[in-house]
């Protein structure tokens, strides 16, 4: 099911989540030279477009990669994509299995099984036709 999952995700709110995250560890936030304008670009070309569940997932893991931020960068963007997941209507242990895994494979950790696992819950939640 492809929807504009990342819509309410400005880069603004992206900034600000990266802030919140960095306020309570003192961690520096600033932008990094080499990512941020690359990483702002990607986001406000993609980030309103109609997508899957799948497709938000990578561009957040993209993101990530991209370090736009000296600290906290997985976190700001595992953050985004487990908003999202929250907002479907599944049961509980479900829920969260799909933003445990959705976190790791935008934090870069997820093994091939997890990465096959979070591909067969997302196929259960297409609708069938």
């Amino acid at each position: 099911m492809k929807c504009a999952w990342l819509a309410p995700f400005t880069w603004p709110v992206i900034v600000e989540t990266n802030r919140q995250l960095c306020l309570p560890k003192g961690a520096l936030h600033k932008p990094t030279s080499d990512g941020y304008e690359p990483t702002r670009q990607l986001w406000e070309a993609r980030h309103r477009t109609e997508m899957s569940l799948a497709e938000a997932t990578d561009l957040c893991r993209r993101c990530h990669r991209l370090a736009p931020f000296c600290c906290f960068n997985g976190n700001t963007f595992v953050a985004v994509i487990r908003r999202v997941l929250t907002g479907l209507a599944l049961p509980p242990e479900q829920a969260a299995a799909l933003r445990s895994l959705a976190g790791h494979i935008v934090a870069g950790t997820a093994t091939p099984e997890e990465q096959a696992t979070f591909g067969e819950l997302l196929n259960r939640l297409a609708p069938q036709p």
